[in-house]
């Protein structure tokens, strides 16, 4: 009896202690869960260029009017609308008889006064030794010498008749003054133009490169000029500073145009109606891709945030009126930091404050980071798939 009552006090001894050591091991458990896992990137500065956004209009560099400078009927078209033509290049063709006409009477006339001022030349000549002579008098002297200087006058207002009619005979050939693309045609053959209100012709357009004005404001001027940027409006004109403000444009499907343009004007003064000065760049355009007339958004380099700490937008936390991003100490522990930030760009943002270069942050699985609390940290986004299809990790696993 007495060993039996032993044997119960033993059975009952092991399984109270068993029981300890499993609510033991339970405790252990729950008190050590498996660590998350997140994705760290290192903090890194880069220079951040800041563009403004403006609406811009295209148009060509250059804009030619082809118009008449003679009067007369339109005997010829020598071009295709809407194609390329080159400087000199035959457009129109006036009738030219009237004027090769005007050209041999003019001809005839400054022959006739050519003679006239020979004879006028041959009658000084032999009065001058008659009157050293006393053979004639002083009146004849000065009569010839008056019909040779009469004679002179009309020659020389003859050869200008003459070069006027032979200008007036090249203006009915009317060419290309560049090259470029000519418009379509305003008259058609037959049609009597002139130098009045039927003298313009065509239009000749050289696109590429195109022109970009677009208007920007003064506010964004000055907070460019505050923040000493490096693309201050105010050089565009100073070589000397080895600065030359870029431009970029939108196609009209959204995509970004392949050519950055260039400022090579800037209004000297503001609209007092708008608070805004027009500014112009030029563009490449050798495809033809932008046209005039079209309308673009225009993004203008403002300012060069020369290193820049830059995080992904998506490592950032916005909560009680501030930003935060998680921190990884060298301990691998969370920590919850406050900071300061800046321009906003497409997927990032710039942090002015609270972040130093090479420190490690959070960039994925915020929501799993509890400050003070220790985590899994991987550095690509491939190897925080794989862990974080894991049900547990090891209290040692760190993936570098």
């Amino acid at each position: 009896m007495q060993m039996r009552k032993q044997f119960y006090s033993q059975t009952l001894l092991f399984l109270f202690m068993a029981l300890i050591f499993a609510i033991s091991a339970c405790d252990k458990k729950v008190s050590e869960p498996p660590r998350p896992v997140v994705g760290v990137d290192t903090v890194k500065t880069r220079d951040v260029e800041i563009y403004g956004d403006y609406v811009g209009r295209i148009e060509a560099s250059l804009n030619v009017e082809i118009r008449a400078r003679v009067d007369g009927f339109l005997e010829k078209r020598n071009f295709r609308e809407g194609t390329y033509v080159h400087k000199g290049d035959l457009l129109y063709l006036i009738d030219q008889r009237p004027y090769i006409a005007n050209v041999n009477k003019n001809k005839a006339a400054l022959n006739q006064s050519e003679v006239e001022m020979q004879k006028a030349k041959r009658d000084v000549a032999r009065l001058k030794p008659l009157y050293a002579q006393n053979a004639a008098s002083q009146l004849d002297l000065d009569n010839a010498q008056s019909a040779l200087e009469s004679a002179q006058a009309k020659y020389q207002m003859n050869l200008a008749e003459l070069k006027q009619a032979q200008l007036e005979l090249e203006y009915t050939e009317i060419r290309s003054p560049l090259d470029g693309y000519i418009s379509k045609s305003n008259v058609d053959i037959g049609t009597l133009v002139g130098s009045g209100s039927n003298s313009l012709l065509a239009t000749v357009l050289q696109l590429d490169p195109v022109r970009v004005n677009f208007n920007i404001s003064v506010i964004d001027y000055l907070n460019a000029q505050r923040k000493k940027a490096t693309s201050s409006l105010a050089q565009v004109s100073d070589s000397t500073r080895g600065w030359t403000p870029k431009v970029k444009i939108t196609l009209p499907d959204n995509s970004e145009y392949n050519y950055e343009g260039r400022l090579n004007f800037v209004e000297p003064k503001v609209n007092p109606k708008t608070g805004t000065f027009e500014v112009q760049a030029l563009v490449a355009n050798p495809e033809r891709v932008i046209l005039p007339g079209q309308f673009t958004k225009v993004s203008l380099l403002l300012q060069v945030l020369e290193d820049a700490v830059v995080v992904p937008r998506k490592a950032l936390v916005i909560e009680d009126g501030g930003a935060y991003v998680y921190v990884l100490r060298k301990d691998q522990t969370v920590e919850k930091r406050l900071v300061e930030t800046g321009q906003e760009l497409d997927q990032e943002v710039v942090i002015t404050r609270g972040l130093w270069q090479n420190e490690v942050f959070v960039s994925e699985g915020i929501q799993k980071a509890m400050p003070g609390k220790k985590v899994v940290a991987v550095s690509s986004f491939e190897d925080y798939k794989t862990q974080f299809d894991r049900d547990s990790v090891s209290e040692e696993g760190v993936v570098k």
